[in-house]
């Protein structure tokens, strides 16, 4: 990995820091030198590359609630952080479709509680990118994909809904009236090395392979995805930061899409990771299995590009799906080793 001078001694809060990008963000930032500062919430027991992978000695974690408005304005005043990646969001599509209050809590009203507590402090804040959602642009079909960031934004869903909403109250505070650095992120689905959401399909894939546990899959397979490496996404979020903190008027209030372009159906994904462990009889029967299966509360369809990323900045994806399977499977086999126990069911 190529140090960047950018980033030595810059103070950075990174909400989420526990989560699967913040981790990983966090690793890379405090390699190149930031000093960086986590905020995540309490949990009884706790799975992390922050922890599998020692990080944590090299951050500040700071336990507590992102909607903890004197939280926020303690952390961003003692540590005087400039830079800001709002992270932290309920991710799991399935627990927003059983409890909604809660992901709205977590994803909107965490969100404004944080913004409006950088503008109180918005002459140290140099750059703030807020993490929303592919999901945020709702349904619109095949034939319009992949989204592009000037469409409106629909969802009808709960998680969704969440992230288009936070999306809208972070373009408000980056408008002309509040005039917070801020770029909105709208990103694919995000896959590699620290993803521990064992609800989301690819490391579902891996650990049922791994541990041979039974994989039941959530639909009928033909939902249209598209997938995009940790390694790149962690790329973008550095370049949009830097960009921003150094011309913020050129900046401020922009919205970037980042995805492959590269449409996978679900069961596609399925076959390539059994086929690459060589579980042809598993496989046959989970795709007997799932034919019967019904996807209830997600979109049929979703996809990026990354056309206005590289009109600006000349950036695309370095990472191929099916060439990036062997290495992020290595690192759940070694993962395993430690955590077996932990995630038999």
């Amino acid at each position: 990995m190529k140090k960047s001078e950018f980033w030595k001694n810059k103070n950075v809060l990174i909400t989420g820091i526990c989560g699967f990008v913040g981790s990983n963000l966090a690793k890379n930032l405090s390699s190149n030198g930031a000093k960086v500062v986590g905020l995540s919430q309490k949990k009884k027991k706790e799975f992390s590359l922050l922890f599998y992978e020692n990080i944590h000695k090299k951050v500040k974690i700071v336990r507590g609630d992102i909607k903890n408005r004197l939280l926020i304005k303690k952390i961003l005043k003692k540590y005087n952080i400039e830079i800001c990646f709002h992270l932290a969001a309920q991710v799991e599509v399935g627990l927003a479709k059983k409890n909604p209050f809660q992901t709205w809590e977590s994803n909107i009203r965490g969100t404004y509680t944080l913004l409006d507590s950088i503008n109180q402090n918005k002459t140290q804040i140099k750059s703030v990118i807020v993490a929303s959602s592919d999901k945020a642009y709702g349904e619109y079909g095949i034939k319009k994909m992949p989204y592009k960031e000037n469409y409106s934004l629909k969802p009808i869903f709960p998680y969704d809904t969440s992230k288009a909403c936070a999306d809208m109250i972070a373009k408000s505070y980056a408008s002309a009236l509040f005039k917070i650095p801020i770029i909105i992120t709208r990103f694919a689905n995000i896959y590699g090395p620290g993803q521990l959401n064992f609800t989301a399909l690819i490391p579902d894939l891996i650990k049922s392979c791994i541990l041979k546990t039974k994989f039941v899959m959530r639909g009928d397979g033909e939902s249209i995805r598209d997938y995009v490496h940790i390694d790149d996404i962690i790329e973008v979020y550095k370049l949009l930061s830097e960009k921003l903190y150094l011309n913020p008027k050129k900046y401020r209030g922009e919205i970037f899409n980042a995805g492959t372009n590269t449409p996978h159906k679900t069961k596609d994904i399925l076959r390539t990771i059994f086929k690459y462990k060589r579980k042809e009889k598993e496989l046959k029967q989970i795709i007997k299995s799932m034919k019967k299966n019904k996807t209830a509360g997600e979109l049929s369809v979703q996809h990026m590009d990354y056309e206005k990323l590289f009109k600006y900045f000349g950036w695309k994806p370095k990472k191929k799906f099916k060439k990036m399977i062997p290495s992020v499977y290595r690192w759940y086999q070694g993962y395993f080793k430690v955590h077996k126990n932990d995630h038999s069911n």
